[in-house]
């Protein structure tokens, strides 16, 4: 029997539309939540006219409501930028300050689709105080849309936010040469920005670049082609858009599940929730919980709708094992035959976002998936000239500035490099006092010295040290101005607990820069370094079972921070020696305050340099008065030794 060519031709839709009414929803509603979903940004400098060109998209696409429509038509009439015509960039410049200062500041989302596919984007400012906002919006974004105004060529931002999309990870990089219409559609000033990013790309590593001459104002080659462009015969930005190809999976990585959430509804029950960052969960396959480094089998994977046999990435699952162990939130589940890497040191690329300056050796909370660890920023290899990408000398990474450290963490971690896995390989530095994300880095590759370097075992314990010595191992951390009489308590502390019988040791500022330290000055970031080898030394001491006197100005909290952390529950306790500025400096015998003030003497605490006073001390001593005998009372006093 014969075929209806008509009906062996019919497409999808058609055949959708042959169906009863319910159906048809239903088949179009499946269609829709089906289609492949593209996240992507645009980025570039100022007034390059990303918000216009996200605007323009949707309105030009038909995904506004009549009551958008109005009240864009209403804002473009107070507050636009076009005279009589529609401003697009509104739909995005939501904030009163962006539509008062006519900038975008946050970053701003919107969702759109076509037939094809369906789109979130983010619209990133583009001054360089928000580079912190741009790179936000870059972190899940899967293409980069780089903005350059004909009139002006690449520029600063332009270089900085190519080189932004590249430290995460985004390949696809669409440049689009807006204004077109500003410079009379001119072929030849298309071609020469496209080749100076061409450059700049092949520089970054950037491979897929594909260049676009456009005017978002006036719709030129945004939806359709344009006819005042001829000698253009590529795609317009929304084909382009849909039809470039997504990025995949890696089927050569074995699974990943980054713990999210330690599921346990009864005691019946205990599974583990993430969201599959690679390869594929089946019951029965072997697996390894990292980093403790315990193996066992899947049971079941739990998906949102029951029990599935197959999960692939990018499915939100649970998991049941067949061993009851230990698995906690921040823990991956790997296979066991191609697990990640598990190490505390690395070395990676660092974004620093706050306006206070990275200082080596500060503490902060590292988070990387759902884990969140202790740690610091031991060295910083070079800070990276974002223009030229020219590796630079650096003690510090100010706001917005990239750099190449060196990390150390309290704990080990799985990780994989961000090239290869990103969901592994991310992370963001948290200021532990504050909670402000500080930093966002990618992690390139574990520090070999991570692997070789152990704890070696010691059969004589730290309590058998301190049981010897008739003792509790102690360290009174003096901190003060210069001149607040630090070393004259310490010193007198010393002599009274030597006296009675007690094993002690002072560690004290001048004293230590002749020989451990001597080789740092006094910039913040070597006040850093000095208070992080001084407090290693009397953690060494402690060890040994010795009551530690500690004097050093240690002007910032944070190392004093630091500095407890190293230490037992009990066993540091912070001294406070308190005086006005005005008294440090009457006492000054060596005349240091009045060179400080006469410029001799750079960065000296309390003049051009702060000091942050201790919030909660263990012991707050008011030494103003020419009392320090009685200070020394109070101190052994709090040790119990005397009253």
């Amino acid at each position: 029997m014969a075929r209806d060519p008509a009906t062996a031709e019919a497409t999808p839709a058609a055949q959708a539309d042959a169906l009863p009414a319910g159906e048809q929803i239903a088949a179009y509603l499946q269609r829709h939540e089906t289609k492949p979903l593209l996240r992507f940004i645009t980025c570039g400098s100022v007034d390059d006219g990303k918000s216009t060109l996200i605007g323009r998209l949707l309105y030009d696409s038909k995904r506004l409501f009549d009551d958008q429509l109005a009240a864009l038509e209403r804002d473009s009439r107070r507050h636009g930028t076009q005279g009589a015509h529609i401003d697009y960039a509104l739909l995005l410049d939501g904030l009163a300050a962006e539509r008062e200062q006519g900038i975008t500041i946050d970053v701003a989302y919107r969702y759109f689709d076509t037939d094809k596919r369906k789109f979130i984007v983010a619209d990133c400012p583009g001054h360089e105080q928000y580079t912190r906002n741009m790179a936000t919006g870059a972190s899940t974004a899967d293409l980069a849309v780089v903005l350059v105004d004909a009139r002006k060529g690449l520029l600063p931002q332009t270089r900085r936010h190519s080189f932004i999309a590249s430290l995460l990870g985004i390949g696809r990089i669409v440049l689009a040469v807006n204004k077109m219409d500003l410079v009379d559609y001119d072929q030849a000033v298309f071609d020469a920005i496209q080749a100076d990013y061409r450059a700049l790309a092949a520089q970054l590593g950037l491979a897929s670049v594909q260049a676009i001459p456009m005017s978002a104002l006036e719709g030129d080659n945004l939806s359709t082609h344009s006819a005042r462009m001829p000698w253009y015969a590529g795609p317009s930005l929304l084909e382009h858009l849909e039809t470039v190809r997504l990025p995949e999976g890696d089927d050569a990585i074995g699974l990943r599940l980054p713990v999210q959430w330690v599921n346990r509804p009864h005691q019946g029950f205990r599974g583990f929730a993430g969201t599959l960052s690679a390869g594929h969960a089946r019951p029965g396959d072997a697996v390894v919980v990292l980093p403790s480094g315990r193996r066992s089998r899947i049971a079941r994977v739990i998906g949102p709708d029951g029990d599935v046999q197959h999960a692939r990435a990018g499915q939100a699952v649970t998991l049941t094992l067949e061993d009851e162990i230990d698995v906690s939130r921040g823990d991956v589940i790997a296979a066991a035959g191609d697990p990640p890497e598990v190490a505390d040191q690395f070395a990676a690329h660092l974004l620093w976002l706050d306006d206070a300056a990275l200082l080596p050796g500060r503490p902060y909370w590292l988070k990387i998936g759902a884990r969140t660890v202790a740690a610091s920023v031991s060295e910083i290899k070079h800070r990276i000239d974002v223009n030229t990408q020219e590796h630079l000398a650096a003690k510090r990474l100010a706001l917005n500035e990239v750099g190449y450290c060196n990390l150390a963490l309290d704990e080990p971690i799985a990780f994989a490099p961000y090239t290869r896995e990103p969901a592994l390989g991310a992370f963001i530095l948290i200021d532990r006092q504050t909670n402000a994300t500080v930093g966002a880095g990618t992690l390139d590759f574990a520090l070999r010295r991570a692997g070789n370097v152990h704890w070696q075992h010691l059969d004589v314990d730290n309590a058998a040290r301190a049981r010897i010595k008739g003792q509790a191992p102690k360290v009174l951390w003096f901190t003060g101005l210069s001149g607040a009489g630090k070393s004259t308590v310490a010193n007198l502390v010393d002599r009274r607990l030597h006296a009675l019988g007690y094993h002690t040791f002072i560690l004290d500022g001048d004293n230590v820069r002749h020989g451990l330290n001597r080789d740092l000055g006094f910039t913040d970031e070597d006040r850093v370094e000095n208070i992080r080898r001084v407090a290693e030394v009397a953690r060494l001491m402690a060890d040994a079972g010795l009551i530690v006197l500690v004097s050093f100005i240690s002007p910032f909290r944070a190392e004093r921070r630091m500095a407890r952390e190293r230490f037992a529950e009990g066993e540091f306790v912070e001294v406070f020696v308190d005086v006005p500025l005005a008294v440090a400096e009457a006492r000054d015998v060596k005349g240091l305050y009045a060179k400080a003030r006469a410029g001799q003497i750079p960065n000296f605490t309390g003049i051009d340099s702060p000091y942050e006073a201790p919030e909660s001390p263990e012991l707050h001593l008011q030494a103003d008065g020419d009392n320090a005998q009685a200070l020394a009372r109070q101190v052994l006093a709090h040790l119990g030794v005397e009253r």
